[in-house]
């Protein structure tokens, strides 16, 4: 594995998924879904939350997955990210008395969307620094 482009990958790809999460959650889709106390949100734990994904995904395409352009880090990257947004939408749905289906679906579909995106550009920068 180079340790540079998972370094420089999951730094960028983080900074990314944090901008479209504003973006998309915060600005865009803000009167879709639920309201949320603003008070009680930690922008920290956001951000972190934020640069796990970009490591995390960069350390796939870094260490396993050899990825190393635009087309194959969004493909590989809506992938990731469907499962992992099915995986915690679904957990959060069954602790839930009252699932909102369209919430749900909307919430997976821009998550794919961002995985493509945070994915796209992760293999442009791992293919720039090869």
């Amino acid at each position: 594995m180079n340790a540079k482009n998972f370094i420089v990958g999951g730094i960028v790809g983080g900074i990314v998924d944090f901008l479209l999460g504003w973006l998309f959650w915060g600005i865009l889709f803000a009167d879709f879904f639920p309201a949320t106390d603003e008070s009680k949100m930690n922008m920290l734990f956001i951000f972190l939350g934020c640069m796990t994904f970009g490591f995390f995904i960069s350390y796939i395409f870094s260490k396993w997955a050899h990825i190393a352009t635009a087309v194959t880090g969004a493909s590989a990257g809506a992938v990731i990210a469907l499962f992992m947004s099915l995986f915690h939408n679904f957990f959060y749905y069954g602790n839930n008395l009252t699932p909102d289906y369209k919430v749900l679906i909307m919430d997976v579909a821009l998550t794919v969307v961002c995985g493509a995106i945070v994915g796209s550009i992760i293999g442009f920068v791992n293919g720039k620094m090869k």
